[in-house]
């Protein structure tokens, strides 16, 4: 099912987005200088590939596809995402307020640091449930007719939401970071 995987491999992206977040919390609880333009491209990266892209798809198009197979919202695992979602919204939120002063001031600096190590456990967490519990009910419920209407409607999402080939430049911004964070 390659609407699954093409999910599945979004998440191995967005790991390696969490773990150059997890660069940057070590260089600064080091009290080193972190590039202001590292943490500001990866909060970008998290709100516009991870959020309006990544879990696009999964609320607009395979949450409620699943819904229609059966699968509940409500008690099940459509609904766990659905507010881990929202969570992670909110630590993303949160960095983004304390990253405008956490350069100056350590108290923004320590909340900047709590949110991003929450926001990472989340994340790994919720990818885990994900690839190993939803996705697995997806490719049970799900035929090869799902399939095709999923990946049109990913193609829908991504240049709706986002736009055509900001996919691929968020890609590569992470290895811009890697560059920033070294």
């Amino acid at each position: 099912m390659k609407a699954v995987k093409l999910l599945m491999d979004e998440h191995r992206i967005i790991e390696k987005a969490l773990a150059l977040l997890e660069t940057a919390i070590k260089i600064m609880e080091r009290e080193e200088g972190v590039p202001r333009e590292a943490l500001s491209r990866l909060l970008n990266f998290f709100s516009v590939f991870a959020d309006k892209c990544h879990h696009g798809k999964e609320e607009e198009a395979l949450f409620p596809l699943l819904e229609a197979k059966g699968v509940p919202k409500e008690g099940g695992p459509i609904g766990v995402m659905l507010y881990e979602h929202q969570v992670g919204r909110g630590y993303i939120r949160a960095m983004l307020e304390s990253l405008e002063v956490a350069d100056k001031d350590f108290e923004a600096k320590t909340r900047f640091i709590e949110n991003a190590l929450n926001y990472i456990s989340l994340l790994r967490d919720h990818i885990y449930k994900e690839d190993n519990i939803l996705f697995r009910i997806a490719l049970e419920v799900l035929d090869e007719k799902d399939n095709e209407n999923l990946l049109a409607k990913f193609e829908e999402i991504e240049e709706t939401r986002i736009g055509v080939g900001v996919h691929e430049q968020m890609i590569e911004m992470l290895s811009e970071i890697e560059k920033l964070l070294q």
